[in-house]
């Protein structure tokens, strides 16, 4: 029940970013650069909740974003999987009140997003501009998914807390 309880909310955490990202994205929008929610989603669903939970958080997010890109289908599920594995390498490392391996971590992430998603989109289609790519797109919307994550973080952890907190009630009792 639990599990179950956990994979609902996961879900709807899925769907608010979701919206948060694709509708209220002129809201949040500085200079044509907006913050990856979902990318800090899933990394943060991978290191907090483990590597199955991640791949499933990403494949989700990723797979909403093919959905609406009308882009290559299924690019964005595998790099979101990919990502939410990864971070849940890092599950046993994380403790929650050190916030300076999530940070390096949604880093890393949103770079790596933002590489790969260079190589497939850009430069397959012969756009070599990378010095530009790199300078106006990667690093612009890296402080800004860093900077929403100080504040979306602290977020995800209380209600991790809470959530984890239910389970050890559940079990004591």
């Amino acid at each position: 029940m639990n599990n179950m309880k956990r994979i609902i909310t996961n879900i709807l955490l899925i769907f608010i970013c979701f919206l948060l990202q694709s509708t209220f994205s002129g809201m949040f929008r500085i200079s044509n650069i907006m913050p990856n929610i979902l990318l800090l989603l899933t990394a943060a669903s991978g290191f907090m909740q483990g590597d199955r939970t991640g791949v499933f958080v990403g494949f989700i997010c990723g797979f909403l974003l093919d959905i609406f890109s009308f882009e290559i289908v299924g690019f964005y599920a595998l790099l979101y999987m990919f990502i939410g594995f990864l971070n849940g390498q890092f599950h046993n490392t994380f403790y929650p009140e050190d916030i300076k391996l999530p940070l390096i971590l949604f880093s890393v992430s949103d770079l790596f997003y933002s590489l790969i998603n260079y190589v497939v989109l850009f430069l397959l289609r012969s756009r070599f501009h990378f010095g530009f790519y790199f300078l106006n797109i990667c690093l612009p919307e890296l402080a800004y998914t860093i900077f929403i994550a100080i504040l979306f973080y602290p977020a995800l952890l209380l209600l991790e807390h809470f959530l984890f907190r239910v389970k050890e009630k559940k079990e004591n009792a």
